[in-house]
Order: C-alpha cells, then sequence, then structure tokens
C-alpha cells in the first residue's frame, strides 16, 4: 500500500473511487488494462491522499445532490479497507450531505456500513450492487481467489433485502468454456431470485481482454485450465469482445427468467434506474442551510 496525492475523488459523471489497484485476485479482471495508466502494480493498493477532505469539498460544491457511484474500476471493500475504513466515512460523508449511493462490490464486508447504507436509503436511495460469476464455490475460489464467494455474496443480497435496501447482480463476466453452462446460469438466477434482487446487469455472456489483462488472465488459464489458452487463442485471436458460444441460448434463459419474476433486465434500464436520485421525504441537509 502506498498513498499519492490527487486533486478530485468525483468524476464529472459522479464516479468515486478511494482506491486504486486491487488484492482480490480475481484472474479476468479488466482494470489491470494498459488503458487505464496505472503506474504501480495493481495489488499495490494506491491511498488516495486527502480523499474524505476533498471528497467533502466536491459535495459541498454540487449544486443539487445526486446518485454518487462506486466500485467500477476498484473493489471498495478490499482488506484494507477494514483498517483505514474510508469507504464507511465516504459514506458518512454522502449521507450527510443528502446524497444517493451506488455501491458495486464483491465482499461481505459491506455488511459492516449496513447502519449507514440503511440511513441513506430511508433518505434518498442506497443501491448495492454484486458481482456474481459462478454457482461453483470450488470454481469460485480458482477465479476470484482472494474475496468473499458465490454463497457469501448471496447473504449480503439476502441481508440486503431484509434491510429493504434494493440490490443489483453483475452477471458478468461469464467466462467461455469455463462458467457458461446452463446448470450455471439457472443456479446463479435462482440465488437473485430467493435474494430478491431488483435487476441483473448482463452485457452477453462472455469477458472482454486486452493488453494488461489478457496476458494476466492467459497466465491464469494456463495455471488452472491447462490448454484453454490455446482454445482461446484459436477461436478469439485478439479480439476486445469474447463471446460464449452459448451466449445466444444463455440470453434468452436470462430475460425469460427475468420477466418471469419480475427482474429488471436491460443495460440501459438498470442504469437509468442506478443514476436517478430519489428523494423519499423531506429532510434537512446542508444543502437546506
Amino acid at each position: 500500500m502506498h498513498v499519492a496525492p490527487y486533486k478530485t475523488i468525483l468524476s464529472p459523471q459522479n464516479n468515486m473511487n478511494i482506491y486504486r489497484g486491487c488484492t482480490h485476485g480475481c484472474i479476468y479482471c479488466d482494470s489491470r488494462s494498459a488503458c487505464y495508466q496505472m503506474a504501480h502494480d495493481f495489488e499495490d493498493i494506491e491511498v488516495k491522499t486527502d480523499a474524505l477532505a476533498i471528497l467533502e469539498s466536491q459535495l459541498r460544491r454540487k449544486r443539487k445532490p445526486c446518485m454518487i457511484s462506486t466500485g467500477a474500476m476498484c473493489d471498495p471493500y478490499m482488506p484494507v479497507e477494514q483498517d483505514l475504513m474510508l469507504t464507511r466515512q465516504s459514506l458518512q460523508l454522502i449521507e450527510r450531505y443528502g446524497f444517493g449511493i451506488a455501491i458495486q462490490t464483491k465482499s461481505a464486508l459491506i455488511l459492516r456500513d449496513l447502519d449507514v447504507l440503511r440511513r441513506i436509503n430511508e433518505q434518498t436511495k442506497a443501491v448495492v450492487e454484486m458481482t456474481l460469476t459462478t454457482h461453483d464455490e470450488a470454481l469460485c475460489r480458482i477465479l476470484e481467489p482472494h474475496v468473499s464467494t458465490t454463497r457469501e455474496r448471496v447473504a449480503v443480497l439476502e441481508a440486503m433485502r431484509d434491510a429493504g435496501i434494493p440490490t443489483v447482480v453483475w452477471l458478468s463476466p461469464i467466462l467461455p468454456f469455463i462458467n457458461d453452462s446452463e446448470e450455471n446460469l439457472r443456479g446463479l438466477l435462482d440465488s437473485c431470485i430467493r435474494a430478491g434482487v431488483r435487476a441483473i446487469l448482463s452485457f452477453g455472456f462472455g469477458l472482454t481482454l486486452r493488453e494488461g489483462n489478457r496476458e494476466y488472465f492467459y497466465r491464469k488459464l494456463d495455471e488452472h485450465f491447462p490448454g484453454l489458452k490455446e482454445t482461446y487463442i484459436r477461436r478469439f485471436g485478439q479480439s476486445y469482445v469474447c463471446l460464449s458460444p452459448n451466449n445466444d441460448r444463455l440470453t434468452a434463459i436470462l430475460s425469460s427468467v427475468c420477466q418471469q419474476h419480475g427482474i429488471l433486465l436491460g443495460v440501459d434500464a438498470v442504469f437509468s434506474y442506478l443514476h436517478t436520485f430519489e428523494v423519499k421525504e423531506r429532510q434537512l441537509s446542508l444543502f437546506d442551510t
């Protein structure tokens, strides 16, 4: 871990990243890609100097409250967060200033902050987004070795349901020839149904590969799935989007199940839901002073 100076925490699109890098070890992670110009080892977590003061300053300057998003690039609940508590303190600032939050993670550590998330959701909107890729616990420990397993993540979804906090599942990536089976999909969907998820995000059944994450992914294929790298090279070459040969069939199953159970589906519709700010009751905020 190291610290580095930054001038901003929120992007123009209101995305928040307190950390850079990740220690979850997911073999497919796109954030390893060279295009993100990370000048340090991916596992050497970069902590933004004065992150909380910068975030508070940016929130205060907003003309009106909105949804803040976090977790797309780096998980806000990496092990380092257990001690630093920067994500928790950021949520407290978001609550204080009357903003909403859409927070994406793979970690059950988010349950530590259930009290803050509940309070945010009572006044505006808090949405917890959880990534699910495989229903197989043993496979999960290979694909995502240093973070909560699928069973633990589903338990988080159920806890959020019980707390009245809406959830969205990122059903991605689905790796061709590894977890792109109907059995896996139906297992994950059964978990989503039981947990009462509000929406599912799917970008197609496959993954994206480019300079940086492709090389890491192929090393892990050699380590855990000998011979599969050669299959990927023959089938996908240097393609950025690598769709499963089962994509059409799995897409039809996903659509049918979501329609049957009233689960919101469709990239545009789900992102619209995530970005829509809501006020559930009139409350004093620092915008009123």
